[in-house]
């Protein structure tokens, strides 16, 4: 069962959230309907020339690579906050989907199911 738990911020570490379809130990007492967190992000011109001249040379643009990191756990954090307003203490089936919007843009968003679970027995 392959399994992510938010470990992020204070206020996200209680708050589990997973790619499983189910929280191991938990039962679901309650299907909330889909959470989402969407952010979308520029690098912005200068740091884009120096990501594109690193790109050159080959190998991996950690510009990129810790924007799209960034990125990932702000959509995350998001998610968190949209599934709290829905009422859930979880998030299961959790998945990252990303695209771009036009050349210097690009929008991440995490997804998942909020639930209400509790001690399963």
């Amino acid at each position: 069962m392959t399994a992510m738990t938010q470990s992020a911020p204070a206020a996200t570490a209680a708050f589990p959230v997973t790619t499983a379809l189910a929280l191991e130990g938990m039962a679901v007492e309650r299907d909330l309907g889909v959470a989402f967190g969407l952010v979308v992000r520029s690098m912005g011109a200068i740091k884009s020339i120096g990501a594109g001249f690193k790109a050159l040379r080959q190998g991996e643009v950690t510009q990129y690579t810790e924007l799209l990191e960034d990125s990932r756990r702000h959509a995350i954090d998001r998610m968190i906050e949209n599934a709290r307003l829905l009422g859930a203490n979880a998030v299961v089936a959790m998945r990252f989907d990303s695209s771009e919007m036009g050349q210097q843009l690009t929008e991440i968003v995490a997804y998942g199911t909020a639930v209400v679970v509790h001690p399963a027995g």
